[in-house]
């Protein structure tokens, strides 16, 4: 068995490919024309598009409901706000936040949706702020304390199915031939399995605007 961290690749218009084991299995009943056993790298395909009838698990519904992988943003969000108090620095990223709304709707005093600048870092003890923000599941917001940042947690590896949202990965699971956003963290960010984000494949929120509805989970 392999040791190492499992991967996530995107297949092109269609799902995610969660690699556990990167060690080639031998595939039972398949052989080559000399009888030589056929091995591979065996994975399991994730939903994005949002239409499995099989969720979280993709039953082939992407080549029906014409999903599509494209991005449509223009980046313009991507970069980092460094918002500077008594005691803690506090990054964000608003282009790769998830909406998820564990700081809005844990720690008002010092993330202000609707105020300008909608983060102070003097609102709130530097205890309450990190715990918050340890709660981020994008890798949108981040912190700096004694001239130290801190972007990643020390997790195992997990791929965690959200109640009618995206997928959380922690535990830094990599993401093949995608590209992070300013300032991310590679040991969590969240996938959109809606299919409708602007910012694939990451998560924007956009499940919350669709209603989309995963019974099952």
């Amino acid at each position: 068995m392999s040791k190492e961290k499992p991967k996530i690749t995107c297949l092109p218009n269609g799902p995610y490919y969660l690699l556990n084991n990167l060690t080639p299995q031998v595939i039972p009943n398949i052989q080559k024309s000399k009888g030589d056993a056929c091995t591979t790298i065996t994975g399991v395909a994730l939903c994005r598009c949002g239409g499995s009838n099989n969720k979280p698990f993709c039953d082939g519904t992407h080549g029906k409901n014409g999903f599509t992988d494209k991005k449509l943003t223009d980046g313009i969000l991507n970069k980092r706000d460094n918002y500077i108090g008594k005691q803690i620095t506090i990054h964000d990223n608003r282009g790769i936040c998830a909406h998820a709304g564990h700081c809005t709707d844990n720690l008002s005093s010092v993330f202000k949706l609707s105020d300008e600048p909608w983060i102070d870092p003097d609102g709130a003890t530097v205890k309450d702020i990190i715990n918050t923000i340890k709660k981020c599941p994008s890798g949108a917001l981040s912190y700096t304390t004694d001239n130290i940042e801190h972007r990643d947690q020390n997790r195992e590896p997990m791929i965690t199915v959200t109640k009618d949202g995206p997928y959380a990965i922690t535990g830094g699971i990599e993401l093949i031939d995608q590209p992070l956003g300013d300032g991310a963290s590679t040991e969590h960010y969240t996938l959109c399995r809606c299919g409708g984000s602007k910012n694939k494949p990451f998560c924007d929120g956009t499940h919350w605007h669709i209603g989309f509805k995963d019974e099952k989970n």
